[in-house]
């Protein structure tokens, strides 16, 4: 059975860091393409940063772009975003995803498992 469980957040003033982890159980990461949603209040889910099979390729929003960084631990088969010099609108519930598909990786819909969603609040 697939489980992933997101780990790492809590509140942090703008210019802080947290680092996020998502634990999978069930499958092995490196058969399966890893993204990072959020979502804020009142808002749909959007694509933060993604990572293919192999992990050479990574993807992420433009607005976080040199901030954040998606990163797989074969080891303890986990994904890791480490986010930097954090954002007031960075603030949302953090979500960790997983595909064996091959659609668009920026979809929602691409992805057939998802966590249960840790909580960031950056504050000004």
């Amino acid at each position: 059975q697939v489980h992933l469980v997101e780990s790492g957040g809590g509140m942090v003033e703008a210019g802080g860091s947290l680092r996020l982890s998502c634990s999978v159980s069930g499958f092995i990461i490196n058969d399966y393409r890893m993204g990072w949603f959020r979502q804020a209040p009142g808002k749909e889910r959007e694509f933060v940063a993604g990572v293919e099979w192999s992990g050479a390729y990574t993807y992420y929003e433009d607005s976080v772009k040199g901030r954040f960084t998606i990163s797989r631990d074969h080891a303890e088969n986990l994904v890791a975003l480490q986010m930097n010099s954090l954002k007031p609108e960075d603030t949302g519930v953090y979500y960790c995803a997983a595909t064996l598909d091959y659609g668009f990786f920026k979809s929602v819909s691409t992805y057939s498992y998802w966590g249960q969603g840790t909580q960031v609040t950056v504050s000004s």
